[in-house]
């Protein structure tokens, strides 16, 4: 392990920026229509339980990254299988985020800028980043959640003003049933952006409050969700749900329509500034717990060897994962959380969690007996 500590403040800044990452691109939970607000807020609250197994993991080995504790609970071989498969999840959706942000930029901004340049450029500030640590991503949280915060109200403040707001897109409420809901919530908004934290048990080692570190990650975890329900609710209510649906960048879409006194308009650098910062956090905190995670399993002491390497593979894969962005979606809604989020955010963890547990109630019995 890197001998860093970042405090609860930090850990819950970097969750909240995590969880709002990427999500802000997508049309969350949208398959439930003009509730995907309600998916998405039903997603928060299972996510909750997938937070409570991540932490009780932790509990067990306060002092171990997960890389190495799989091989305790698991065994050396099955264990290392186990770590394999969750730096390869890191990996895949640390350049699934990348991919999402170079495709963000070059279709509204940059369109004559390759794919290439665009995601290189991006992942170099990453690179650099964690060559300072985790201490220096924690330190840069705080500051972009300041700036987050403050873009993330005054784009509120203008979408209201502006009269955007028609309520009567969100109408009629439960149109579908509440199975639509769950069906969305367990198929979509469970996994991405809630379970996708599963990550953070690379990061909660380095926490120097073990006690406060529940109450940082269920506050983060809820307060993003809030303003994701939020933020769906307005795109939904902005712009319907046709548009919604369609859309490839629904935010952008929104703010695009703020006009407040005939000037005061085409705000994309909000979108754009708000979108960056937490694609920043997201993808850094993914490659972090990848450069980690191979430095624990094959014993690299210099961390920083490993950095330029794996980041031209994590450049490389957010090019080849689909062929353009339409199949990069799809690949996302279809492929992704059945065979990956569901073994790996739920499966796999309830049951490192319960073999743990056996273990561990195994070796109090014999203490007892002894």
């Amino acid at each position: 392990m890197e001998r860093a500590k970042i405090n609860a403040g930090q850990l819950f800044v970097l969750i909240f920026l995590f969880e709002m990452g990427s999500a802000l691109l997508l049309s969350l939970g949208i398959e439930a229509k003009q509730d995907a607000w309600l998916a998405v807020l039903t997603g928060m609250c299972g996510s909750l339980f997938l937070f409570w197994m991540y932490y009780r993991l932790y509990l067990f080995y306060p002092d171990m990254l997960p890389t190495s504790y799989m091989q305790h609970i698991f065994g050396p071989f099955f264990g290392k299988i186990a770590a394999y498969l969750y730096i390869l999840l890191f990996m895949y959706n640390g350049a699934r985020v990348l991919r999402d942000f170079g495709e963000m930029l070059v279709t509204s901004t940059y369109t004559e800028t390759p794919l290439f340049i665009i995601n290189a450029l991006l992942l170099l500030i990453v690179l650099y980043v964690i060559h300072k640590g985790i201490e220096v991503i924690a330190r840069t949280g705080e500051i972009l959640f300041v700036v987050l915060y403050v873009l993330a109200v005054t784009g509120s403040i203008l979408i209201v003003v502006s009269g955007l707001i028609n309520i009567d897109h969100l109408k009629p409420v439960l149109e579908g049933g509440i199975g639509r809901i769950l069906k969305t919530a367990g198929t979509e908004t469970l996994y991405v952006p809630f379970g996708e934290a599963v990550v953070f048990f690379m990061i909660l080692p380095y926490v120097n409050r073990p006690d406060k570190i529940k109450p940082a990650m269920f506050s983060a975890l809820v307060l993003s969700g809030i303003n994701l329900t939020i933020t769906m609710a307005v795109n939904i209510a902005v712009l319907g749900v046709d548009l919604t649906e369609r859309s490839q960048f629904p935010l952008l879409n929104t703010i695009q329509a703020i006009q407040v006194a005939e000037f005061l308009e085409r705000l994309d650098v909000f979108f754009m500034i708000a979108i960056i910062v937490g694609g920043f956090v997201k993808i850094s905190i993914y490659f972090y717990a990848v450069v980690i995670g191979v430095s624990d399993l094959f014993r690299v002491k210099e961390i920083s060897s490993l950095i330029f390497p794996l980041g031209l593979v994590l450049l490389f894969l957010s090019m080849v994962i689909a062929s353009g962005y339409a199949e990069h979606i799809k690949e996302g809604l279809r492929f992704v959380p059945l065979y990956m989020h569901l073994p790996l955010h739920v499966i796999l963890p309830a049951l490192l969690l319960t073999v743990a547990a056996l273990k561990k109630r195994h070796s109090m019995n014999k203490r007892k007996q002894s």
